[in-house]
């Protein structure tokens, strides 16, 4: 487990990267209209802070409410999504001043020192924040505000030797899951358990942009073959013709927005904001398919030795670096496919951690004897319901991933920083 003053630096950085996504913002920008893929940016940031206060500071140090009717303004498990736009939700000051004194508590309590159920209420309520992050990231981009400006160091994006091609694995027993041994980690990683799993060849790199171009040049999104009667179903409801956030100028060349900038696309970078509709059909198109949640972790996961110890990360065991993936915002954008090679699983996959986050074909369901953990609404709700996203992104804070951790949205979600890699059919 961290120890005080790395917990102590963790809360800060998580509350100082959630001031920084927003303070830029104008009053009108941060009274952004219902959308149902994004929450009012004001309630966001202090539903965030009230995760530490109900979960941490109240239920577990017994501690009186930072605010009186915190509960009734920002518990998601309580208060529906359109609601939260009718809220009286203090005004911006209000909000800071409330993120700032749960802030101060926390602080205070770790000064105190923390048994192993407080540090794990701790590592929960960061993980939670951090997640809020990368969601305002993405609210930011689909109101089309400029991207957030962070201290950070720079990543080296540059593309190193080309990954191309696939890895082939043998197959066989594989533990999937988290372990006993896993310092953190969410109820629907528990437990790992033995599974069988067939001989499979996986993509060394995800999905390019240049690729999903050649798909729409070929007609992919008007020729119902490729997509499910699901896909075609959504396809037709939001008349997709397009990746979103594409445009398409003239002649073969199109553009990407990039928060509030149009850019080329660059046919070896990866691909993003596709949905798993999308991704199934490119598929389709390619003759291939999507690997389940059990491929993509073994690929990511199985050391040198096969009957070796899962790694934690796919280069191994040592912690996440801008040397490594392209996580916290440090290239602030997805990157060329075959950059990072030094992160390299051992089956010779590129980026399993970091850039875009990869739909499997794994539909979000519990591990065999699931038990929920204290955030019920956590996993349990969504489970059956919405397909697994596996490794993290640029905009993931590296401290939160591992091989094991599970992301989960709904196949139509295609705002979200995800894209894809693929397997041999």
């Amino acid at each position: 487990m961290p120890d005080s003053e790395t917990l102590t630096q963790w809360v800060a950085d998580g509350r100082a990267r959630s001031l920084r996504i927003v303070n830029d913002l104008s009053d009108e920008q941060l009274h952004v209209p219902w959308l149902p893929t994004v929450n009012p940016i004001l309630w966001e940031l202090c539903h965030a802070s009230f995760f530490y206060e109900s979960f941490l500071l109240r239920d577990g140090a017994g501690q009186e409410p930072v605010l009186q009717d915190s509960d009734a303004l920002f518990d998601s498990m309580t208060i529906g999504h359109e609601t939260r736009w009718r809220l009286p939700v203090p005004d911006r000051a209000g909000c800071l001043a409330y993120g700032d004194a749960v802030r101060q508590r926390v602080v205070d309590l770790i000064d105190k020192g923390l048994d192993e159920r407080l540090t794990y209420l701790l590592m929960y309520s960061v993980f939670h924040g951090d997640m809020h992050n990368e969601a305002l990231t993405y609210t930011r981009q689909a109101l089309g505000y400029p991207a957030p400006s962070f201290d950070v160091a720079t990543a080296d994006v540059s593309a190193s030797d080309e990954a191309q091609g696939d890895a082939n694995l043998p197959g066989g027993v594989f533990v999937l899951g988290a372990t006993a041994e896993t310092p953190f980690c969410f109820d629907n990683e528990k437990w790992g358990h033995e599974i069988e799993v067939q001989p499979f060849a996986i993509a060394r790199t995800a999905a390019t942009e240049g690729e999903i171009r050649d798909f729409v040049l070929e007609g992919g999104y008007d020729r119902r073959e490729f997509w499910s009667p699901q896909g075609w179903a959504w396809r037709e409801a939001v008349q997709a013709s397009l990746p979103l956030y594409w445009r398409h100028p003239g002649g073969e060349d199109f553009e990407r927005r990039h928060f509030d900038r149009w850019i080329p696309i660059e046919d070896r970078r990866a691909a993003i904001h596709i949905s798993w509709y999308e991704a199934d059909a490119w598929c389709r198109w390619a003759k291939r398919r999507l690997p389940t949640e059990a491929e993509w972790e073994m690929a990511a996961a199985r050391g040198d030795d096969d009957a070796g110890p899962k790694r934690r990360h796919p280069w191994g065991d040592e912690p996440p670096s801008n040397a490594l993936c392209n996580m916290d915002w440090e290239a602030m954008g997805p990157v060329d496919v075959s950059a990072f090679a030094a992160g390299d699983s051992a089956a010779g996959c590129r980026q399993m951690t970091g850039n875009v986050w990869q739909w499997t074909a794994t539909t979000f369901a519990p591990y065999p004897e699931f038990t929920p953990d204290m955030y019920a609404d956590y996993s349990q709700t969504s489970f059956h319901t919405r397909k697994v996203l596996r490794g993290g992104c640029w905009a993931t804070p590296s401290r939160t991933i591992r091989n094991t951790w599970r992301n989960f949205f709904q196949p139509a979600r295609r705002d979200v920083f995800a894209g894809f890699r693929t397997c041999l059919l």
